[in-house]
């Protein structure tokens, strides 16, 4: 013991019968707890932690009796300039030995149960079909015929296989687990309920994995239980006899098990790595209310009754589950400079009991306004509250679970999440399930490469299928009140940079209300707005698009004042006569058409058209200059360079987006070579050398599909990447406002698109 304070040392080299010294450590961390608890709430404890990978044999469990206080807070921390890794694994030593085609084979220990592989530090993969492959845009891979008769008869025991779907709609994916075969020589399964509005399996995005056939690439494993045996084709160059083999068996490496009434305190970790932990696709079972969100209640970090306790300069590697879970009765927590890469559902998950929600129902029942509870906020106060997520770069997240992101909230309060860099990954970067109970604020995050595997989301994601939410025997006037007694706080996104090239930058779905939206900096899929109330728009910066109105209230209350917009509205079914509390005192950098397109719906009366004058548009300088019209309009320039990670350790590892040439300039021309995203697809006109590519002359009018993923909608409409778009309905397209233009004007109908293929003339219709 070091004066008042209390350090103990541990290392994985160290003994239990040590004292615990810096010359002497332990060498577990239950050792290690064990001798902190007589000193938790005392005096300062620190445990340290020392350079090695400590192989839990079950959760480390924190519970009240291993808290701190304030003034004598416990910390598990890494000693100075040490890497210390705690491992929900098990180090393999193996011999192997070559049986064919590539595969070696080594015997394992009786009983094993093994979830993934890692060699040398790196995850491998099940033996899969399709094989795995890094520029597949979902799943790294998917066959239409993934299940066929033909490919199942090829298998002699399947049982304990895997099948892995997206969701016929892309809202999320389903797994199911393989029990046999029937007579007939079909699939036995079970499974798919990993989605709160479930479907069939997507008929081409689909796979199987951990089936001994299929085992036929480098980088393949298949582990045969009943022989105790495993099967491994390893990559080119790698050496077996000297290779790290580790698997994996945890689902939580460490719990913090405490009450409401007593709680774990003040016992923070930081600067530790975690490794290895289970996947768990198949817990994946708990609906969250009337989101499209089910959730396993367990992460590599489990926060379960923990006050005032902290994560800081963590990192969360390869993680098969949720990284962090912070699950009912949880206050003041912090997550500050972490790393979260390649998990395999969400990164940081704060969700709240059910049973704490007034009238919470699932996705298919209807409150009556004459039943329900309209005591506005929660029944009890078993849900996170008041929690940080600080400085945290997230990427990669959703490996093997898609309806997830980086940062969850469902049945929470007050969290905020500030300066955080989020990218690559399949659905939301952020996403809020639900209107209980607000106050949460997003600030100053980096959020893009999102919804790469799903459809129909944004980078910032949200819902509010609340207790006022198809509610029946609503007095006239009733419902504007109704919809706050969830929300009893308004959400507020601020000074962020968002960027979505599959969806909305900020999608506000399904009933969203009670949201303070201002100096945001929306790069590509513009804000949407959809049925809800009181959404204050105010100081945003809208690049190449604008605001979607989807199925507004009348009274909604919304406000979209002060942003600078760059095309016309995009309204979907608007049958209200007068559009939110006010719509006005933006500027179009469009045309002067634009500004006036609806102002039979109470819109822009004060608005102008005209050119921004960005500072430095190029470079993602979208401040605007003394002499700017925007500036008349009560536009306010904000920050541009806060956004993201601010450690300079993720600083240097943090990817930031890329800036979009800016499409709309003063009289609504696009500038040359300017993209935009439509049906998922990037577009632009043609630019240099691609007339004699496409094979027409220079100069030619149309539309270039410059990349149509799998995930477009463009693409279930039959259009390539490649394709020249020349006429809509056999009007000409003439750029791409025109192309824009005539969209806008044809919606719910049916058009046929005369297009090049490969210099190759065709009809394609598609139903817009």
């Amino acid at each position: 013991m070091k004066g008042l304070a209390a350090e103990i040392h541990v290392s994985p080299a160290g003994n239990d019968s040590n004292p615990g010294t810096a010359a002497r450590p332990l060498a577990t961390l239950a050792a290690a707890q064990q001798m902190a608890r007589p000193f938790a709430g005392h005096r300062p404890v620190t445990v340290w932690l020392h350079t090695g990978v400590y192989y839990l044999p079950e959760p480390l469990r924190f519970t009240a009796a291993d808290s701190g206080t304030k003034k004598w807070p416990v910390v598990y921390a890494a000693a100075q300039g040490e890497t210390p890794v705690i491992s929900g694994g098990r180090r393999l030593k193996l011999e192997w030995t070559p049986l064919r085609n590539g595969i070696f084979q080594a015997p394992t220990p009786a009983g094993l149960v093994m979830d993934q592989l890692f060699v040398n530090g790196e995850r491998q993969s099940m033996a899969r079909y399709p094989n795995y492959d890094p520029n597949a845009a979902i799943y790294n891979g998917t066959a239409a015929d993934a299940i066929s008769p033909e490919r199942v008869a090829h298998w002699s025991d399947p049982t304990g296989g895997y099948i892995h779907a997206m969701h016929e709609l892309l809202w999320g994916d389903m797994h199911w687990r393989i029990l046999g075969k029937n007579a007939d020589g079909s699939l036995m399964y079970e499974g798919g309920w990993q989605n709160n509005r479930p479907s069939g399996m997507h008929k081409e995005f689909r796979f199987v994995e951990n089936l001994r056939e299929e085992l036929d690439a480098p980088g393949e494993w298949f582990h045969d239980a009943k022989s105790n045996t495993l099967l491994f084709i390893p990559p080119a160059g790698l050496d077996l006899k000297t290779a790290t083999i580790e698997v994996v068996g945890l689902r939580n490496l460490v719990e913090f098990t405490g009450t409401e009434g007593q709680p774990v305190k003040f016992v923070t970790l930081r600067g530790i790595t975690f490794q290895h932990a289970a996947r768990t696709f198949m817990e994946n079972r708990e609906p969250m209310l009337r989101t499209d969100w089910t959730i396993y209640r367990g992460g590599a970090v489990l926060f379960n009754g923990a006050t005032d306790c902290a994560i800081a300069d963590c990192d969360f590697d390869q993680l098969g589950g949720n990284s962090i879970f912070v699950n009912d009765y949880n206050r003041r927590l912090t997550i500050r400079s972490c790393l979260i890469r390649e998990g395999g559902a969400n990164g940081i998950a704060f969700v709240g009991d059910p049973k704490a929600v007034r009238n919470g129902i699932g996705w298919q029942a209807q409150n009556n306004f004459l039943t329900i509870d309209q005591t506005p906020g929660p029944l009890t106060d078993n849900f996170p509250a008041d929690c940080v997520v600080e400085d945290c770069l997230i990427t990669r997240t959703g490996r093997f679970e898609k309806q997830t992101a980086p940062v969850e909230i469902d049945m929470a309060q007050q969290i905020t999440v500030r300066h955080c860099s989020i990218y690559d990954v399949p659905r939301a970067g952020i996403n809020i399930g639900d209107g209980c109970w607000g106050g949460h604020v997003i600030e100053f995050c980096d959020v893009f490469d999102t919804v790469k595997e799903t459809g129909d989301h944004g980078s910032f994601n949200s819902w509010g299928r609340d207790r006022y939410w198809n509610l029946g025997g609503v007095p006239a006037g009733e419902l504007p009140k109704l919809a706050l007694l969830d929300v009893v706080q308004p959400n507020t996104l601020r000074n962020n940079r968002w960027r979505c090239d599959h969806g909305w930058d900020i999608d506000l779905d399904d009933g969203s209300s009670h949201y303070v939206i201002y100096n945001n900096l929306l790069l590509n899929g513009g804000l949407k707005l959809r049925e809800g109330f009181q959404r204050i728009a105010t100081n945003n910066v809208i690049v190449n698009n604008s605001l979607h109105l989807h199925v507004w209230y009348e009274n909604s209350g919304d406000v979209f004042a002060h942003n600078i917009v760059m095309t016309e509205y995009r309204p979907i079914y608007m049958t209200i006569p007068k559009w939110g509390a006010k719509i006005d005192y933006n500027l179009f950098t469009g045309s002067e058409a634009d500004r006036l397109k609806y102002a039979a719906q109470g819109c822009d009366a004060h608005s102008l058209a005209g050119d921004a004058l960005f500072v430095n548009a190029a470079a993602g300088d979208f401040r605007v200059r003394p002499e700017s019209p925007a500036l008349k309009l009560g536009f306010v320039n904000f920050p541009i360079d806060q956004f993201g990670v601010q450690s300079p350790r993720l600083k240097a590892l943090a990817r930031t987006t890329a800036i979009p040439v800016v499409t709309m300039v003063t009289g609504g021309q696009p500038a040359p070579g300017a993209q935009t995203i439509w049906l998922g697809a990037t577009i632009r006109g043609l630019i240099g050398e691609e007339y004699s590519v496409v094979g027409v002359h220079a100069g030619s009018q149309g539309i270039l599909l410059v990349d149509v993923p799998a995930t477009a909608t463009a693409f279930a409409d039959g259009l390539r990447t490649g394709d020249f778009i020349t006429r809509w309905n056999g009007r000409e397209v003439r750029g791409v406002n025109d192309f824009l233009k005539v969209i806008v004007n044809s919606a719910g109908q049916k058009a046929k698109l005369t297009l090049l293929r490969n210099q190759q003339p065709m009809v394609q219709e598609i139903a817009f």
